[in-house]
């Protein structure tokens, strides 16, 4: 057994001075049959240790009904087998540019602002959940013979709120629960940051890209003692829907990361391998410098312009960083691991059935609600997904502009059955007036809850309420679309019929042949958006915006014969569009 400590001005194992050369991988972002393969890459690039986030929103859908919890501690066990040192940063709120930063739908919808505070409403869902979570990461310690040496106290908090008690609870509760290991926070390099996520007598680390020695300047005036850490060494950046591909020179990277070890510091490079945002859980951001903003949505790649891509090749970064670490490391790094296996050749598809949209709720959606007012997302208990709403606009009466208040985050908007518009704006008003009487659908898809700023904890849906001039439209019938009702069980059920030439929006299904199966990028070519699902195993959003083009189809989800596609098309049709891997 070893011991772990934070000493006056270095890190000590077992008494002996280390430096912590950690990497950033998400195993809930990448498929656990590769979990070994980035393991070994991040070791062949000089990394000795591998930092994760755990998404609390991932494994309790429901309060009190858990998933696969015990995923943390097979990655842990991974991570053992590697060789590497672990650190866990186990929130309750973790950024990370996921869904709602972690943070549970069904917790933040009647809390709204009070989580992350000393809220006792708020602290029994996380006492509860740390219960739950905890024990895998207590048992797999160091001084247990396992690879556990440190663990985070929430997250970025100075970026966010300055109640102390709350961070004084979290700090206690973990070692209440048993964590012995050091804890430690981590900020920006800023006062305020710094004066707001600190906890007296924990570690304090810093969050940045470049500027080593003045974040570490920065980071000294608020602890005179202790090592010195970069937590987060932004090497890249992740995209938004509709923006410019972000990417950082790599000769640029390098030298950023020799300044942090030339600083006698320990790092931790973000990300060394970003993954996917699988399965819709991409969360978003708001812009401005405040980020109150436009909403923003991530795309579904993390590849984050990570030295490890999100394929699991090493990039020019990745050579530049490995010659950086190679003079830090403690002697000879291993070998670069063979990279995984690609498909043989290109294979794809045309759709050969679907069903419209409006029937494809029937058989998946929830149990339609009425109210006066429109519910949000959280109260239909829609975390990722889409809901229709559904009024009747009385009459007679003549045009007037009909408008929505508290939207969040995409409309698109039929009248008697016949699309009229997609509304996008908080406040909107469709483009051309509608007279009574009138049915009128709002088909509303969630692109993430933001994971990030003064806005997080907000709701989905449409937060406000409808209006024909002035006059609230009452009497609102909502039903939501989960995106974890598509199982192969519940897809069989619905009403599949021949694509015809003027199929919209709705499910489609293809059947692609491949043959020697391996990792692949799928495309799209035909579609606007939507998400896609192959085998049963969602790949994420696409959307004909990009900058994302491609998705990241893992190995291990491809078998050799025939693949089942399913995609949901939300906006265009899928007439003459077709599936693709490559």
């Amino acid at each position: 057994m070893s011991t772990f400590a934070v000493g006056d001005e270095d890190f000590l194992l077992d008494g002996r001075p280390v430096r912590l050369l950690s990497g950033a991988l998400h195993y809930f972002r990448v498929h656990e049959e590769q979990w070994g393969h980035r393991l070994g890459m991040l070791r062949a690039m000089g990394l000795n240790c591998v930092e994760t986030y755990v998404p609390w929103n991932l494994y309790e859908p429901e309060p009190g009904r858990y998933g696969d919890v015990a995923a943390l501690g097979r990655f842990l066990d991974a991570v053992q087998r590697a060789g590497m040192w672990a650190i866990v940063r186990p929130g309750p709120y973790i950024c990370a540019e996921w869904e709602n930063g972690g943070l549970p739908h069904w917790l933040t919808g009647p809390l709204g602002r009070r989580v992350r505070t000393d809220d006792a409403e708020y602290l029994v869902h996380v006492d509860r959940w740390f219960g739950v979570l905890l024990p895998q990461v207590v048992e797999r310690q160091i001084d247990r013979g396992g690879p556990v040496i440190m663990v985070q106290v929430e997250n970025e908090y100075g970026s966010y709120g300055s109640d102390q008690a709350y961070l004084g609870h979290v700090a206690g509760l973990l070692r209440d629960c048993g964590v012995g290991v050091p804890l430690f926070t981590s900020d920006g390099p800023e006062d305020h940051m710094l004066t707001g996520g600190s906890v007296p007598g924990i570690l304090a680390t810093a969050n940045f890209g470049s500027g080593a020695r003045e974040a570490f300047a920065v980071l000294r005036r608020h602890q005179p003692s202790g090592p010195l850490m970069c937590m987060e060494f932004w090497c890249g950046w992740f995209d938004h829907w509709g923006t410019e591909h972000s990417a950082r020179d790599a000769a640029d990277a390098a030298a950023a990361l020799r300044e942090i070890l030339e600083c006698g510091a320990s790092v931790n490079v973000y990300m060394a391998h970003g993954g996917t945002n699988f399965a819709g859980w991409a969360g978003a951001n708001r812009a401005g410098a405040l980020h109150e903003g436009v909403l923003r949505p991530t795309v579904t790649s993390y590849d984050y312009d990570a030295p490890v891509d999100e394929a699991g090749l090493p990039t020019e970064k990745f050579w530049r960083f490995r010659e950086v670490l190679a003079a830090f490391a403690e002697g000879p790094l291993p070998e670069v691991p063979e990279p995984p296996r690609r498909i043989a050749g290109a294979a794809g598809a045309a759709p050969v059935e679907w069903a419209p949209l409006e029937g494809v709720l029937e058989v998946l959606g929830g149990e339609e609600s009425s109210a006066p007012m429109p519910p949000t997302f959280e109260e239909l208990g829609v975390d990722r997904g889409l809901v229709r709403y559904r009024l009747e606009v009385p009459g007679p009466r003549q045009p007037y502009p009909l408008s929505v208040t508290g939207l969040r985050d995409r409309a698109v908007v039929y009248v008697d059955g016949v699309r009229a518009g997609v509304l996008t704006a908080e406040d909107a008003v469709l483009a051309e007036p509608v007279a009574g009487p009138a049915v009128v659908e709002l088909w509303v898809e969630s692109l993430g809850r933001v994971n990030y700023g003064p806005r997080q904890a907000e709701s989905k849906g449409i937060t406000g309420g409808v209006r024909h001039e002035r006059q609230y439209v009452h009497g609102v019938r909502a039903r939501g679309l989960r995106l974890d009702a598509f199982e192969a069980d519940t897809v069989s059920k619905v009403p599949f019929r021949p694509v015809a030439a003027d199929a919209g929006p709705g499910l489609y299904r293809a059947v692609v042949e491949v043959a020697g199966a391996g990792d692949a990028a799928l495309s799209l070519p035909g579609w606007t958006r939507g998400f896609v699902w192959v085998n049963g195993f969602c790949l994420g959003r696409y959307w004909g915006v990009g900058p994302q083009e491609t998705l990241f189809a893992p190995g291990p989800v491809l078998r050799e014969g025939g693949n089942e596609v399913w995609v949901l098309e939300l906006e265009g049709g899928g007439a003459g569009a077709r599936v693709e891997l490559a």
